[in-house]
């Protein structure tokens, strides 16, 4: 079998295992689970020999024609070159890890069937994008994955907050994809085709007549999917998914696929001064924006939710100093340790009998309950935190010497001024997130909150996934970054002396300040019970998340909840701590902005259909019906009447003709 039929086969059996789990969801649902695990994980195992026949060297092209159009024709295309390779494999495997997981955390769940094949779906459209070699096709997977956010972010759509999430995932990621389809047209008419190839060669020849108008409307497409400011803010609120929902959208699929877009397409980006500015700038108000926020954010779905921000915004620093490596790199290594965390975060859910916000302030005591949630995600925040030797320490540290080499005078794409933007952010970035990372770890593990009903343990698929996970986790950072420059560029991806200890030193900063404020707060604050939780069935996790929210819990984005008295955050932010914790008020900004004029402008036109267009239809309708009422009167049935009104009306005509008559 060629490299080409196999590399089909990668998005197409995931589509074809959604189909069928659709259609046998009610009428044979013992085929639901086999149907969700094993085409995800037959995609796995092709993805792997499509890169083993790849091999990071020439890229493997393929396409025909799919519909000619007059004009720029759209091909069924694949490149796959050592970025796709690579890609593949994260998504296949990550998405694999999220089904197995989910037949335990959703067992009980009604809908599990449908959840399960639109997370096929999901897959599927993600490996659409990372393969295509062709724009259109591309944007295909690209919108795919929108419709199929909106239905899992909602899977709970008997909540209000599962409905207003997904809404607003949908809308607000509309709002970046529509000046991203005009760039992309705007993009294969200067180039003349939509193949990657071929756009490609145009940006190499400076065929492109407005590169910064194109890489400016891109950027609004890729801000959206990848939740960078200032396009971020749906990604906290889709926390109203199920939690392994959570782990697909942050880890491998939808976010990923503006960093992957950008890192494809970086010499069209490149061709632009101004463009690699912006995305620079871009990057580093997404880097510390999200940091601070984190360490403000109760809930721990929602600081997983902003380290994922956070995280995006190194890899879009990555690009705006022009390595693609670097961010891959970190695209790669973050995939497995966010993963881990938010499924980690699932099972201490589902120990600590709390809700669907998974509130820290009422967490206790679960290190000795959740023993495998507890050890793997502590590897995970310390990949998280850039620690070594843990992945996050290697893949981080290859952007930040990226950005360092660029900053310190060595030739590259973009402006100096962009290196030492990307830099200066990330390092402070670095600081913040060991610091969040630390909060979160004793919030949720050592915690003061009121003690829930032992559940006892998950089941065996969510446990064996956790520990699967913690091992690139720890250990691909220090394998790949000597191997991946063959499957990418070739640079270098290797730590840096001045940038490993500038970043390791602020880490460990920051998490002793995290631990210092820590001890502090709770020395100074006595334990507040916050009231018993409601028990759930042991392994029913999924549920317990849609109940507790039926049962109005604090909705998302309150920060109005009863706080841990003992959190760090309030101490290290200060007067910060209200803003962070609402996200600096972005979406009000929006509200009064967009929202509100948008509402006002509907009453108007509202106003004026009901007061001005129905007034003159009518009127309209009026006159009519006065001079049918006037016949209708006229018609009383009597002959004699009849025939006196024609003998007046033929005395009239006959004076009316004579006096003509007599004029002329």
């Amino acid at each position: 079998m060629t490299t080409t039929t196999l590399a089909a086969l990668v998005p197409l059996l995931p589509f074809l295992g959604a189909v069928a789990g659709l259609l046998l969801g009610r009428t044979a649902p013992g085929f639901v689970r086999p149907l969700a695990v094993l085409p995800p994980l037959a995609s796995l195992v092709l993805a792997v020999l499509v890169a083993v026949r790849q091999g990071g060297a020439r890229a493997v092209d393929a396409y025909t024609l799919l519909t000619p159009t007059g004009s720029v024709p759209v091909d069924l295309a694949l490149h796959i070159d050592g970025f796709a390779a690579l890609v593949a494999i994260l998504v296949a495997f990550v998405a694999t890890c999220v089904q197995i997981y989910s037949t335990g955390y959703l067992r009980d769940d009604p809908r599990y069937p449908s959840y399960a094949a639109l997370v096929s779906l999901f897959t599927s459209a993600m490996l659409l994008v990372v393969y295509s070699g062709d724009l259109i096709v591309l944007l295909v997977g690209w919108e795919v994955m929108g419709i199929c956010s909106y239905f899992l972010v909602g899977h709970y759509w008997g909540t209000p907050e599962a409905r207003a999430a997904s809404l607003k995932a949908f809308l607000v990621t509309k709002l970046g994809d529509v000046p991203f389809l005009i760039g992309l047209f705007a993009l294969g008419t200067d180039a003349g085709s939509f193949r990657i190839t071929r756009v490609l060669g145009a940006v190499a020849s400076g065929g492109l007549d407005h590169p910064t108008l194109i890489a400016l409307l891109l950027l609004a497409g890729v801000a959206g999917k990848s939740a960078q400011f200032p396009l971020h803010t749906w990604l906290p609120d889709a926390m109203a998914g199920p939690t392994p929902v959570s782990a697909l959208i942050h880890a491998a699929t939808m976010v990923a696929a503006g960093v992957y877009f950008t890192a494809r397409l970086l010499p069209v980006f490149e061709a632009s001064a101004a463009a690699m500015t912006v995305l620079a700038v871009m990057a580093a108000v997404t880097m510390l924006g999200s940091g601070l926020a984190a360490l403000a954010q109760d809930d721990i779905k929602r600081v997983l939710a902003y380290s994922t921000i956070g995280q995006l915004g190194y890899m879009t620093g990555a690009l705006a100093v022009g390595d693609r490596g670097a961010a891959v790199f970190h695209l790669l290594a973050h995939g497995a340790f966010k993963a881990l965390l938010f499924l980690a975060a699932g099972a201490v859910i589902h120990a600590a009998g709390t809700n669907s916000l998974a509130a820290m302030s009422r967490m206790s005591h679960l290190r000795d309950r959740v023993p495998d949630a507890f050890w793997t995600m502590t590897v995970a925040l310390l990949a998280l935190a850039a620690i070594p030797p843990f992945s996050g320490f290697f893949s981080k540290e290859s952007v930040l010497g990226a950005a360092e080499r660029l900053a310190t005078g060595h030739p590259g794409p973009a402006p100096g001024a962009a290196g030492w933007i990307v830099l200066v952010a990330a390092l402070a970035t670095a600081l913040l997130t060991a610091a969040y990372a630390t909060r979160l770890w004793l919030l949720a593990f050592r915690g003061r909150g009121a003690e829930a009903p032992d559940h006892g343990r998950q089941p065996l698929t969510m446990t064996v996934v956790l520990w699967v996970l913690a091992v690139p986790s720890l250990a691909f950072g220090a394998l790949a970054y000597r191997t991946l420059p063959g499957w990418f560029d070739g640079g270098s991806l290797a730590p840096t002396l001045l940038t490993s200890i500038l970043g390791t030193g602020l880490a460990v900063v920051g998490g002793l300040l995290a631990y210092g404020a820590w001890q502090r707060a709770a020395a100074r604050a006595p334990r507040v019970p916050l009231g018993a939780v409601a028990a759930h069935p042991e392994g029913d996790a999924g549920l317990v998340e849609a109940e507790a929210i039926a049962a109005h819990e604090p909705a998302y984005g309150d920060i109005a909840e009863a706080p841990d008295p003992a959190d760090p955050g309030r101490l290290l932010l200060g007067p910060l701590y209200g803003p962070a914790a609402a996200g600096f008020h972005l979406d009000a900004v929006y509200s009064a902005l967009f929202v509100r004029p948008v509402l006002g402008a509907a009453s108007l036109v509202r106003f004026l259909d009901r007061e001005v267009v129905d007034t003159y239809v009518r009127g309209a309708a009026a006159l009519p019906r006065l001079l049918g009422a006037a016949v209708r009167r006229a018609q009383t049935g009597n002959v004699q009447t009849y025939v006196s009104a024609l003998l007046a009306g033929t005395v009239v005509l006959t004076v009316a003709v004579l006096l003509v008559a007599s004029g002329a």
